[in-house]
C-alpha cells in the first residue's frame, strides 16, 4: 500500500507516527543507542530505551531531542529515518509528505535543522506545524474560528500555551518544564530526603501512580527501590502522594506562570472567549491527577483535559495533513 501522507510527533520523549487512515501505528521512545568507538546507531525507540542505564562503556543511550528541540542532528536524522523506514513499505514509489510538530519556542535554525533532517531521511516535502496549534486541532478546537482558544500541551521536554484564533497564534509562551522536569524533581527529592538515588525510570513510575498536582487528604502510598548514598546498597523506602506533591510544586508553578503571562498578552475580547469556554490540557502532563483542578483554582479560568490528551498533537498532524488547504496558515514551512 502507499504512503503519501505521515505525520510525526517529534517528542522529547516519545516519538508518535500517524498515517491516514491508518491512525498511530508507531509510537515508542525517542531514544538512540549508539558505539561510542564508531558512532554507529545501535538500536532506535524501544530497544534503545531498554539499554539507558544498563550499557557497558562502548555503547551510549540517549535523547538526541532535549526540552523538544534537536541537540544532536545526526542522531534525529537516524531516528527519524528509523521511523519513516518503520511505516513505509521497502520498495517506495513515492516519497511521502511528512508533516512533523515542533515547539512553539523554536527558533528559525531549529525549524530549518528539523525540515533538513526529514527530507534527508526520506521525504518529498517536510511540512513543519506548531505544536500547540496541532495539539488544538487533535483536541477538536476549532482553530480557523474567529473565537480565542486556549491550549495547555504539556509534553516530555516543554510546556506549550498558545491561544489561537483565525488559524494563527495570538499569543504562546513555550516554558522548558515537561515530563522530564518533573521526573528530574522527583529524582532530587527522594536523594534529598531519604538519601536514596533512583533512576529516571523509577521517577517517572512514581510520578504515574502516586503523582498529584494537588495535595490530598486521603494519602496514597508507593514503596521506592533505589540505591542508599550512603551504604551503596539497594533499600526500600514508602513515599506518600503529597511528598510527590511538594517534590512537583516548582515545576507545577513555572506552568502556571507561562498560563499566566499568555493571558497577560492576550486581547482583552480573546481573553473573554477563554473565560467562557476554558482552556484545554494535552499532552502526556495533562494525565498528572488533578493538574485541571489545581489551574483553574489558581489562575481562576476553567481547565479542562482534552480526550485522548497524550495522542493530540500526533492526531493534529494527521488532521492538517489531510486538509492542508484549510490549514495553510499554519504550516511555517515547506
Amino acid at each position: 500500500m502507499l504512503v503519501r501522507k505521515i505525520g510525526i510527533d517529534l517528542g522529547t520523549a516519545n516519538t508518535l507516527v500517524f498515517i491516514a487512515n491508518k491512525g498511530i501505528v508507531a509510537n515508542e521512545p525517542s531514544v538512540v543507542a549508539l558505539a561510542t568507538d564508531s558512532n554507529e546507531v545501535l538500536a532506535v525507540g524501544k530497544e534503545a530505551k531498554e539499554m539507558i542505564g544498563r550499557t557497558p562503556d562502548m555503547i551510549t543511550a540517549y535523547r538526541p531531542l532535549k526540552d523538544g528541540v534537536i541537540a544532536d542532528y545526526r542522531v534525529t536524522e537516524a531516528m527519524l529515518r528509523y521511523f519513516i523506514n518503520k511505516v513505509t513499505p521497502k520498495i517506495r514509489l513515492i516519497k511521502p509528505d511528512v508533516l512533523v510538530s515542533i515547539p512553539a519556542g523554536a527558533t528559525s535554525t531549529e525549524k530549518r535543522a528539523v525540515s533538513e533532517a526529514v527530507m534527508k531521511a526520506g521525504a518529498k516535502n517536510a511540512y513543519i506545524v506548531s505544536e500547540p496549534v496541532l495539539a488544538a486541532i487533535g483536541a477538536g478546537i476549532a482553530v480557523n474560528s474567529a473565537n480565542g482558544n486556549m491550549i495547555v500541551d504539556i509534553g516530555g521536554g516543554t510546556a506549550e500555551v498558545a491561544v489561537i484564533s483565525l488559524g494563527g497564534v495570538v499569543s504562546v509562551h513555550s516554558a522548558r518544564v515537561g515530563g522530564d522536569k518533573l521526573d528530574a524533581a522527583i529524582m532530587h527529592y527522594i536523594k534529598k530526603r531519604y538519601g536514596l538515588a533512583i533512576g529516571e525510570r523509577t521517577a517517572e513510575d512514581i510520578k504515574i501512580t502516586i503523582g498529584n498536582a494537588m495535595p490530598q487528604i486521603k494519602e496514597k502510598y508507593m514503596e521506592v527501590r533505589g540505591r542508599d548514598l550512603i551504604g551503596g546498597l539497594p533499600r526500600t523506602v514508602r513515599v506518600s502522594a503529597n511528598e510527590i506533591n511538594e517534590a512537583m510544586k516548582e515545576e507545577l508553578v513555572e506552568i502556571i506562570n507561562a498560563v499566566r503571562k499568555v493571558l497577560q498578552e492576550t486581547p482583552p475580547e480573546l481573553a473573554a472567549d477563554i473565560m467562557d469556554k476554558g482552556m484545554v490540557l494535552s499532552g502526556g502532563g495533562a494525565l498528572i491527577r488533578n493538574l485541571d483542578k489545581f489551574i483553574t483554582k489558581t489562575i481562576g479560568v476553567p481547565c479542562y483535559v482534552a480526550d485522548d490528551a497524550l495522542n493530540c498533537v500526533v492526531k493534529g498532524t494527521g488532521l492538517a495533513l489531510e486538509n492542508l488547504d484549510s490549514y495553510k496558515r499554519i504550516v511555517m514551512g515547506k
